[in-house]
C-alpha cells in the first residue's frame, strides 16, 4: 500500500491563517445551508464524564457534510476551573476524513474554530432571528465563545451598546478591555445580570454555572428582543419560552443529547417539543420556513454547537492552510 499522509494545523498555524469575520460567517453558514437542503448527516453529541471531582466533561461531536466530501468528529473538553491553571476551558481537536475510504484527511487544533463557530452560530441566529435595526446587546458570561459571539454581532449589526457581565469581577473586566481594544467601541461593564439584560435587544446567555440555576428573568427580556441561551447548565426560569414567538434550534436532534443545556428541562418536561419548535436555523437559512416576520416578535435561539460547523470551517482553513503553504504533512501509513 502506498504511504498515507494526512495534515496537521497546530494552533500556531490557525493563527497564521488570519480569518476574516467574513470568511468565518460564511464557512459556517455553507455548513448550515447543507443541512437545510438535507445533504448532511449529524450525530447527536455525547458525552464523557471522567471523575465528577474533576469538574469537568468531555463532548464528542459527529458528522457529515456531503458538499465537503467531508465527514468528522470532534473532542472538545469543558473544564469549568481551568482558569485556575492558565488554560482555556474548552480546547479540542478535530479530525477529518475521507468518507468514502475512512481515510484520515487531517487533524487540526479545534480550540479556535470551537471558539468562532460558537460566536458564528450566535451571529447568524441573530442575523435572522433578530431585529434588523438591534443595536443593544447585553451577554452574560466571559468564556472564549463570548468574545466571538459579541465580534460577529457587532460584525453583523454595528451595535450602539454593549453590556456585559460574568461571575468573576477580574473576568469581566478583562473581557471588557479586550472587546474595547479589538472593536474600538465602549463596553459596559454590569454587576449583575439584570442591568445587563433588562431591555437589551439581543440578550446572550453564555455562563458558567456549577449547576441549573434560574438567574436569567423572564420579566427582563424587552417584547421584540432575540434571547440566545447556551449555557451547559440551565440559567433561564421555565416561563422563559412562554413569551416566545419563534423557538429556533440548530439541530432538534441535539435537543435530547446528554443532560446538558440550556432548555433540558423544557425538553425533558415536554414544555419545548418538536411540535412547537419553530424550526432549525439551517431550514430558516435555505428558506424552507421564516425567520423573523414583525419587530414585535419576541424570539428564541438555542444551539447545542453543531459538528457540522466545526466541519466547515475546518475545510475552510485547510483550504487557506494550502493557499498559505502551512501546516505540517504527517504519515498515517
Amino acid at each position: 500500500m502506498k504511504p498515507v499522509w494526512f495534515t496537521f494545523l497546530n494552533g500556531s498555524d490557525i493563527e497564521q491563517l488570519e480569518l476574516t469575520d467574513i470568511e468565518i460567517l460564511d464557512a459556517v453558514e455553507d455548513g448550515l445551508r447543507a443541512q437545510g437542503l438535507g445533504e448532511t448527516v449529524i450525530e447527536p453529541r455525547v458525552h464523557l464524564v471522567p471523575d465528577p471531582a474533576f469538574n469537568g466533561h468531555f463532548n464528542v461531536l459527529r458528522g457529515y457534510i456531503a458538499p465537503l466530501a467531508l465527514a468528522g468528529v470532534k473532542i472538545v473538553g469543558d473544564y469549568v476551573d481551568n482558569y485556575r491553571r492558565g488554560l482555556p476551558s474548552e480546547m479540542a481537536l478535530l479530525n477529518l476524513f475521507d468518507p468514502r475510504s475512512g481515510m484520515p484527511v487531517a487533524l487540526l487544533d479545534a480550540t479556535a474554530i470551537t471558539e468562532m463557530r460558537t460566536g458564528a452560530l450566535t451571529a447568524l441566529g441573530a442575523r435572522h432571528l433578530a431585529r434588523p435595526d438591534a443595536k443593544v446587546l447585553g451577554h452574560i458570561g466571559a468564556r472564549a465563545t463570548s468574545y466571538w459571539n459579541v465580534r460577529l454581532l457587532d460584525r453583523i449589526f454595528d451595535l450602539d451598546e454593549i453590556r456585559v457581565h460574568s461571575r468573576r469581577p477580574e473576568s469581566r473586566e478583562a473581557f471588557a478591555e479586550r472587546l474595547r481594544r479589538e472593536l474600538g467601541k465602549p463596553v459596559i461593564v454590569t454587576e449583575d445580570w439584570k442591568s445587563c439584560v433588562e431591555g437589551a435587544d439581543i440578550v446572550v446567555e453564555a455562563s458558567r454555572l456549577q449547576r441549573p440555576e434560574p438567574l436569567l428573568k423572564t420579566e427582563w427580556i424587552a417584547p421584540g428582543s432575540l434571547v440566545v441561551p447556551y449555557g451547559t447548565h440551565s440559567a433561564v426560569e421555565s416561563d422563559l419560552t412562554d413569551i416566545m414567538d419563534k423557538i429556533v434550534m440548530d439541530d432538534w436532534g441535539q435537543a435530547h443529547a446528554g443532560p446538558y443545556g440550556a432548555l433540558r428541562r423544557h425538553v425533558d418536561s415536554g414544555k419545548l417539543n418538536k411540535d412547537n419548535l419553530h424550526g432549525e436555523l439551517g431550514e430558516i437559512v435555505v428558506d424552507k420556513k421564516p425567520g423573523r416576520e414583525s419587530p414585535e416578535e419576541t424570539n428564541l435561539f438555542w444551539h447545542r454547537g453543531l459538528s457540522l460547523s466545526d466541519i466547515a470551517l475546518g475545510a475552510a482553513m485547510l483550504r487557506k492552510a494550502e493557499e498559505r503553504g502551512l501546516g505540517q504533512k504527517l504519515r498515517f501509513s
